[in-house]
């Protein structure tokens, strides 16, 4: 580690500062108490839940000012990112990535039977100007919100325009520029509030250039893409206790390279296009009915993904291009019953469906003709998920106890060309069991959970090329189960946070792909089987001080370690040992962070990282970067100037096919006005 990284960094503490959103929690010279409401399904402080939660506010990813949501996940304790292609940022949380991960947005599945096993882009189809905060449980969630949650859940909830006494509209108009071209990117949203109607949107065009690394390695190409998002929220009270809340978000990015695929893999062409998605969801909300019934949430949903792929190999004069298509109907109901002042309990049900529309066509440049084929994944498939669960809630003194159960059907129909239709029907039982005990300012919990991820269609349906090996159809598979045991301690003051939480994951009939010994135009050929046997384990500590109304330090240090017992190597793209230290200054209306961001080597590499050409040689050197950022206000108007990488290391996270930027600059502008109020 190069020494001049934290020197620097020390030195700077006293002229370092926080954005200027913080500026009231500083001046107020306290820590404000966060409460989550994914970990239990019920608003909790964060302090007494017995399960690992961190909370990202709409201010730390602001004052930061990430390009995308998954970039933003470095900021948590045991989440590591990896970055296939500038277009993706795949989150790792304590190990484990893909379809691993369960992904929400204000409640609702991201998560489809596509997802890949292994790191995928989808998190970056959310647009982070709609995020008013991201609540991420590590270890913890398949009781809670069902299959996926192996490694924990990342809940996306977006702004809420809430309501007013009396009728406002107010505007709201965000830039962005990043030097070298790498981003250009304009923001617009109104608002409108009144005592019984709140509506908030906006659109959002987004220009990224090619990415420039730093040291030696300068712009990769290609690598940049365009974006646009649109989004919009309507909240009305139907009554006092009776809400009714709608919303649609729509994303598409175009031409999206996969880099390493044509720097190292002989593509001419290998992109993503589009990459689109539109979610529309209606909730209701009714509230303060009885005991039995406190309060009842319902929700229906449709998510529809489009994912087209364009590939052509260097001296080919065929293109092949791909779509898939899900459209996700969904079906959610929660009940919040209090039974006793010492004991509440959620209870409900989801169903969720998938329709999979999947084509491949060759199109000859030369004679312009084409040729219809199989696409990526069985076409006309559909995937059903249905699930029941309970979770308890009991406070006696100073303990908080939690426990839940969730039992899980699974129909898949896969339409083979070869087979036929296939008809699989797995199923999951799961519980859980969190206890923590408070003593004054100090928090002691632990928690038992046993999580599952049932196999979808990418892991039985896939046929053609994946990455760097081909994939065949795999119908008897089973779902992948783990156990997570953790122990941590909270403690929570005015001035000062501490977390320290040590986790043990056993995984058992993980979903493997296992080499067949065949070829298929040069690729070796894999499918998928239940052996493996893995275990995760690890450990996390985060510390945040107030030192004075103007000054606060933040940190955190996150060991991860995994092994696979079957194949008795390390576990496949397990993070290094990691940590960010950063202090915040504010006074008046200027604002700054100065931040230090550091990641170990890794060379603990099983035999995929090993034939993984995104990985080197030896394994993914270990890198440290400085970066800074400062704010200034003026009435409306808020400028951002983000110093990053400023001695220009050239580094990338473990597993990822690209490199990092470079020293570069961004500079950000923001205007807020009120027609109304």
């Amino acid at each position: 580690m190069k020494m001049h990284f934290p020197v620097l960094f020390l030195a700077l503490l006293p002229f370092s500062s926080n954005a200027q959103s913080d500026t009231s929690s500083l001046s107020d010279n306290h820590i404000l108490k966060e409460v989550t409401v994914t970990a239990t399904r019920k608003a909790i402080q964060l302090s007494a839940t017995p399960f690992s939660v961190e909370v990202l506010s709409r201010q730390k990813i602001e004052e930061r000012m990430f390009r995308s949501t998954p970039e933003s996940m470095m900021m948590v304790p045991g989440a590591f990112v990896q970055k296939t292609n500038h277009g993706g940022g795949s989150p790792y949380l304590r190990g484990l990535t893909g379809n691993q991960i369960l992904m929400l947005v204000d409640g609702v599945r991201l998560n489809n039977s596509t997802f890949r096993y292994g790191p995928n882009q989808y998190l970056n189809t959310i647009d982070p100007f709609t995020i008013s905060r991201m609540e991420i449980v590590k270890g913890s969630g398949s009781v809670q919100y069902g299959s996926d949650a192996l490694g924990g859940v990342i809940h996306v909830l977006t702004a809420d325009p809430g309501y007013s006494n009396s009728a406002k509209l107010m505007g709201e108009v965000n830039s962005r520029y990043w030097s070298g071209d790498m981003e250009k990117t304009i923001r617009g949203g109104l608002t409108y509030t009144s005592k019984n109607t709140a509506l908030t949107g906006g659109v959002s065009y987004k220009d990224f250039g090619d990415l420039i690394a730093g040291g030696s390695t300068r712009k990769q190409s290609p690598s940049g893409y365009k974006e646009v998002d649109a989004d919009i929220k309507l909240k009305f009270k139907i009554a006092q206790d009776f809400e009714l809340v709608a919303a649609h978000q729509f994303v598409e990015q175009q031409h999206v390279p996969v880099t390493h695929k044509v720097l190292l893999e002989n593509y001419l062409l290998n992109e993503m296009t589009p990459q689109r998605r539109n979610l529309s969801y209606i909730k209701l909300i009714k509230e303060n009915t009885n005991d039995l019934i406190r309060s009842i949430s319902l929700i229906g949903s449709y998510n529809q993904t489009d994912e087209g792929r364009n590939i052509q190999k260097n001296g080919s004069n065929t293109l092949r291009t791909e779509k898939d298509q899900v459209g996700t109907i969904g079906l959610t109901g929660d009940i919040h019953s209090v039974f006793t002042r010492f004991w509440t309990a959620n209870s409900g049900v989801e169903y969720y469906r998938d329709k999979i529309n999947s084509s491949r066509t060759d199109i000859n440049l030369t004679s312009q003709s084409n040729t219809n084929l199989r696409g990526l994944y069985p076409d006309g498939s559909t995937y059903a998920n249905l699930s029941v669960y309970n979770l308890n809630h009991l406070k006696a003194g100073d303990f908080t106890f939690e426990a839940g159960m969730r039992y899980n059907w699974l129909d898949a129909s896969i339409y083979d060309e070869t087979l036929g239709e296939v008809t699989i029907n797995p199923d999951a039982f799961v519980v859980n069991g969190g206890l923590s005990y408070n003593i004054g300012v100090h928090n002691i919990f632990a928690s038992v959970s046993t999580g599952f991820r049932a196999p979808n269609i990418d892991d039985m349906g896939t046929l053609g090329i994946v990455d760097f090996r081909y994939e065949v159809p795999a119908f008897d598979l089973k779902p992948e189960k783990n156990q997570n045991t953790e122990l941590g301690y909270k403690l929570q003051t005015p001035k000062l946070n501490a977390t320290l939480s040590l986790f043990h994951n056993r995984l058992n009939g993980l979903i493997t792909r296992v080499k067949t010994g065949q070829k298929i135009d040069g690729y070796d050929v894999y499918q998928k089987e239940n052996i493996d046997k893995a275990v995760i384990k690890g450990g996390e500590a985060a510390l945040s001080w107030v030192a004075n109304k103007n000054l606060q330090l933040n940190g955190f240090i996150a060991l991860t370690s995994g092994e696979n017992l079957t194949a008795n190597e390390p576990l496949r793209r397990i993070s290094p040992l990691n940590s960010n230290l950063s202090a915040k200054y504010s006074i008046r209306k200027f604002n700054a962070i100065a931040e230090w961001v550091w990641a170990d080597k890794q060379d603990r590499l099983s035999a995929g990282d090993l034939s993984d050409n995104r990985i080197p040689a030896g394994g993914t050197p270990g890198w440290d970067l400085f970066n800074a950022f400062f704010s200034y206000q003026l009435k409306s108007h808020t400028i951002g100037i983000s110093a990053q990488n400023i001695f220009n290391e050239d580094y990338r996270t473990h597993g990822s096919g690209i490199n990092n930027p470079g020293r570069s600059v961004l500079i950000s502008y923001q205007w807020k006005f009120g027609f109304l109020n």
